[in-house]
């Protein structure tokens, strides 16, 4: 019977990394399967620029993300800042399910909330305006109208221009607020918590109205580095593969 429950997130794949693509597909033909559940924490890709994009590699993505949900491995994923635009479509075709921003999972008899990370880090206040306009169906709806090409485009000036301008932010800012990973595990009445974004993998324990808590850091995906959170019965570790 499956029990893992797998947790990946900021995989960022795209055309420019196939070596990681490859991985990826690997792991979804030969580990994946053998878990019960596998979740992802968003940016699955570096770009998403909407469900009728069949450019590489997205294909073969879809292909196999579909082969793995048939074999009874159950996919959730939550949509990153990079990928956002993820839809239904994209869902029904490979039988993934999407979830919303924060949900509570039941991990061993601990509540434990599972998001991005990227709503966490409330210091940074102009990706947070941002993020507010670009989650809008007004403005959604405005780029998804425009042609496949002229959003491929602007993919890549976005790539560029996030990559500068994280360059000249302080790494603090980019990083979670405290008060706020307090403030959302309150309103979920959660005791644990998991998300990426900020790729800076670590355990954190904290104290939250008198009772131990725990704050877990996914790592990004890189060629020299790979490695995925796996929980069961017998409890968590980290595994690279």
């Amino acid at each position: 019977m499956k029990k893992d429950n797998l947790f990946i997130s900021d995989l960022h794949l795209s055309l420019e990394k196939p070596e990681l693509t490859r991985r990826f597909l690997a792991f979804l033909k030969h580990r994946a399967p053998q878990a019960a559940n596998l979740y992802i924490l968003g940016d699955l890709f570096d770009a998403w620029v909407g469900d009728d994009d069949w450019t590489p590699p997205t294909r073969h993505i879809r292909q196999q993300l579909k082969q793995l949900t048939e074999t009874g491995t159950a996919v959730y994923l939550q949509t990153g800042n990079r990928d956002f635009l993820l839809g239904k479509r994209f869902c029904h075709e490979t039988g993934v399910q999407l979830l919303e921003d924060y949900t509570l999972l039941d991990l061993n008899g601990v509540a434990t909330l599972i998001t991005h990370g990227d709503l966490l880090c409330t210091d940074d206040l102009a990706y947070q305006q941002f993020r507010v306009k670009s989650h809008s169906p007004a403005w959604q709806q405005s780029i998804l109208s425009k042609p496949l090409l002229l959003r491929l485009l602007a993919a890549r000036w976005y790539r560029l221009r996030s990559f500068w301008h994280k360059r000249n932010k302080a790494q603090d800012i980019m990083d979670v607020n405290q008060d706020t990973v307090m403030q959302v595990m309150r309103e979920h009445g959660a005791r644990r918590l998991i998300h990426g974004h900020t790729h800076r993998p670590a355990v954190h324990d904290f104290m939250l109205d008198g009772e131990a808590m725990q704050r877990f850091v996914l790592a990004e995906w890189r060629d020299d580095h790979i490695e995925v959170l796996c929980w069961n019965e017998h409890g968590h570790q980290r595994e690279p593969l």
